[in-house]
């Protein structure tokens, strides 16, 4: 397992493309990274090598699924950063374009390996499809009036547009494409134009002609360019267009979508989180409560959708307060995935907090604009939108009113006291909101759980009926 030499601080980047398991180098285009602008070069891009033609099977179409839950444990097992030279060149260069610190992208990459044991991935098709029968084959039916029919969960072929704000999230989508057998191209984010190869250089080196290696694609274009876009998003090819991003991004993808051409959207998300009075009962119970929940609003510094932005707490303004500057010093904290000192904070977000002092006493500011923390209080959410470690407190009477700030856009909200989930779970639900857990936790998950409110994978395949009837 070899990388090439990394290139020197100030060198443009060579970010190679991985095509139906092929490592492919080339500097014939340029490109520069979301964050810092800095600039890396690519190979041609051909698209006529990306796909396979619909009148031939994909290469994993007929591999049986535990056979691939197999390649992808023995996977697992070397997508370790100490020892795998494909990650450590990966970081590099991530630590060039990322905002990240080394310690917390270290972190990212150690993260995926819960998902890739074996009984992760086998408890997520149980759940997901009630075991692998309608992945590798037709699984026969007789309804209530005795027609036969068979089904299939019959592989897809994907564009998947990857999440830029993790390299887990590469690691994490190319299993998931594995598992459903799909043909995929790989849209590999400005963020991050290296991990995902990175992970499929690892697989080659396990087997090196595997039909899931196949299947792979990985290769950079900027987002919305018409000339690729208006070639691959069209149903002679794929069927499905998998995308993460921001507002802009999603929208440009849904230009796209047409008969026989689905979107799958992990679009643009925000998150909060509701402390309910119990949280006063002692000094140490509020402290207890501030640090879970600057863990979650910390999450890589806030670049995250499980990151809250807006933190309602049951109680008046002296409740409030007292929660708030808390809160505000444990934002301030190095954590796993998130540091002491964070990007600093906007101008935009500089430019409404400014006016908000001078409207005491209905609006109250704790910290500084130096991205160790800072806190608004208001009386009801902020008209801007809080990040880079910012967080907008309100306070409400009843912890069930919190959940009319709500809506379709909320993806997580963390709930103290646990036990008050079950109170405010059902009005969350009806607002919109996907995923409800205790404060502190909106980065941990259960597996086999649904994703911003559907099962990915079942909505990844393309369900075929044979029906006798």
């Amino acid at each position: 397992m070899t990388a090439t030499a990394t290139a020197p601080s100030g060198a443009k980047i060579r970010v190679p493309h991985f095509v139906r398991g092929k490592l492919v180098y080339g500097e014939d285009t340029e490109y520069h990274s979301r964050d810092f602008g800095v600039p890396f070069v690519t190979p041609r891009l051909e698209l006529g090598e990306l796909f396979v033609p619909r009148t031939e099977p994909g290469p994993a179409f007929d591999v049986p699924v535990s056979e691939i839950i197999d390649y992808l444990v023995e996977t697992g097992k070397h997508l370790t950063l100490e020892k795998n030279a494909y990650l450590q060149e990966s970081l590099e260069m991530t630590l060039r374009v990322s905002a990240l610190p080394r310690r917390i992208i270290e972190n990212t990459f150690r993260r995926p390996g819960q998902f890739l044991t074996r009984e992760a991935l086998e408890y997520r098709i149980e759940r997901t499809f009630g075991g692998g029968a309608v992945l590798d084959g037709w699984a026969e039916h007789t309804d209530p009036a005795g027609r036969v029919s068979r089904v299939r969960a019959f592989p897809p072929r994907l564009v998947h547009m990857l999440a830029g704000n993790s390299p887990s999230a590469a690691m994490t989508s190319i299993a998931d494409a594995a598992l459903v057998k799909a043909v995929n191209v790989f849209k590999m984010p400005s963020a991050d134009p290296f991990t995902t190869v990175a992970v499929l250089r690892t697989m080659a080196d396990l087997a090196p002609d595997h039909p899931v290696l196949r299947s792979m694609s990985a290769v950079y274009w900027r987002g919305g360019d018409a000339r690729v876009e208006g070639v691959l998003y069209r149903s002679q090819y794929f069927d499905k267009l998998v995308a993460w991003g921001g507002g802009d991004a999603i929208a440009n993808a849904a230009k796209y979508v047409a008969p026989g051409f689905q979107l799958i959207a992990f679009d643009p998300k925000v998150s909060m989180s509701m402390i309910g009075r119990e949280a006063f009962e002692s000094e140490d119970t509020l402290r207890e409560v501030a640090e879970r929940a600057a863990t979650d609003a910390t999450v890589f510094n806030q670049d995250a959708c499980v990151a809250p932005r807006h933190i309602c707490v049951e109680g008046g303004l002296a409740e409030a307060d007292r929660f708030a500057a808390l809160l505000c010093e444990r934002l301030g904290v190095d954590r796993e995935f998130a540091s002491a000192a964070g990007p600093r904070t906007p101008s935009d977000v500089r430019e409404a907090v400014d006016g908000l002092r001078f409207l005491e006493p209905d609006y109250h500011v704790w910290g500084d604009y130096d991205g160790r923390g800072l806190v608004v209080r208001s009386p009801e959410p902020v008209d801007f939108h809080p990040t880079n470690k910012t967080v907008n407190v309100v306070p409400v009477e009843a912890l069930a009113d919190a959940a009319a700030f709500a809506t379709v856009a909320t993806q997580t909200v963390g709930v103290y006291p646990a036990h008050r989930k079950a109170e405010v779970r059902d009005r969350l639900a009806t607002a919109g909101v996907q995923r409800i857990v205790n404060l502190g936790g909106a980065l941990s998950g259960s597996i086999g759980n649904p994703h911003d409110a559907m099962y990915p994978l079942h909505r990844f395949v393309n369900w075929v009926v044979d029906d006798d009837a």
